[in-house]
């Protein structure tokens, strides 16, 4: 059991989650705003997508994510920034008898392309999604992150002095992130998010969640969490299974049944549930000391 917890507030994501919560943010002011009201609340981390004006869906867009980022960095809040590089992974075929050409949404881009948004902003982190999965509620949706990818991915990454998150969906990910620290890939310590409950990937159920702790990496941090109406009591789960904490609106929506949530409040009802079971919340610095994050040039007025 972790008796010291980080917690990382995942703000927006990139689905459909916006249609059904006005909390959830699009423009990059209410995400850099709501950000820092996580942060405020006692979230360590941040982690960040971004959303075009007009879809509202997430998108790859350098713009966007420089006002973000700069917004939360002006504040009087300090967290650790950790942006996705999800976003340039989708393919969606045009059907199953005649899948190619794909569908027009399919946004699927180069390896350094993904990472444009890192290098220009240097966060502390930045995630890694460790496989491909297929999607559930769109039977023609993959998401596509071939190994060769993600090891150029992983190589420009640590070239960056950047610390990857390492996302893991499912078993057969956790092959592949325990392949990637092995080749010298990932710096130590290797930081794993364990995704629990997102459909066709891992179920949420103990058993699963005890099984993938047993695989991984030596010496990894790891958070775990769960999508939907399992994501707080996880946050009672994580630490007895020695996780680290997230919450936030890209994974679920409710503060209580019916019951429509801020990030702010997610993180403040995570705290509770710690301090009700004895364990301590770190804070950002601290969290920066465990993982032996880099602080670039552009965050050092901060620190």
């Amino acid at each position: 059991m972790l008796r010291e917890v980080f917690i990382t507030c995942a703000i927006t994501g990139g689905g459909s989650n916006v249609d059904r919560s006005p909390y959830v943010p699009v423009s990059p002011e209410a995400i850099a705003d709501s950000a820092i009201e996580a942060a405020r609340a006692g979230a360590a981390a941040v982690h960040i997508h971004v959303r075009d004006h007009k879809t509202r869906r997430g998108v790859l867009n350098l713009a966007l994510y420089r006002e973000v980022v700069q917004r939360i960095r002006r504040s009087d809040v300090n967290p650790v920034i950790n942006l996705t590089t999800a976003n340039g992974g989708d393919l969606v075929l045009a059907g199953p008898d005649s899948p190619l050409p794909p569908d027009p949404v399919t946004d699927m881009v180069g390896a350094l392309d993904r990472l444009a948004h890192v290098e220009d902003l240097r966060p502390e982190i930045c995630t890694l999604d460790c496989g491909s999965m297929n999607g559930k509620s769109n039977g023609e949706y993959i998401m596509v992150n071939s190994a060769g990818m993600l090891r150029a991915m992983a190589r420009r990454i640590q070239e960056l002095g950047v610390h990857p998150e390492l996302e893991v969906f499912d078993t057969g990910h956790l092959q592949l992130a325990n392949d990637l620290v092995k080749e010298g890939l990932i710096r130590d310590p290797p930081l794993i998010q364990l995704c629990m409950g997102v459909g066709y990937g891992a179920p949420n159920d103990l058993t699963t969640l005890t099984a993938m702790v047993h695989q991984l990496p030596p010496g990894a941090v790891y958070s775990a969490f769960s999508v939907g109406p399992m994501q707080l009591p996880y946050a009672a789960l994580a630490p007895l299974c020695g996780a680290n904490v997230r919450v936030g609106l890209e994974d679920n929506l409710y503060l209580s049944r019916g019951r429509l949530a801020t990030n702010a409040q997610l993180v403040q009802r995570a705290i509770e549930i710690l301090d009700w079971i004895g364990v301590r919340v770190l804070s950002p610095s601290q969290m920066r000391e465990k993982l032996k994050l880099n602080v670039h040039a552009r965050e050092a007025k901060h620190v």
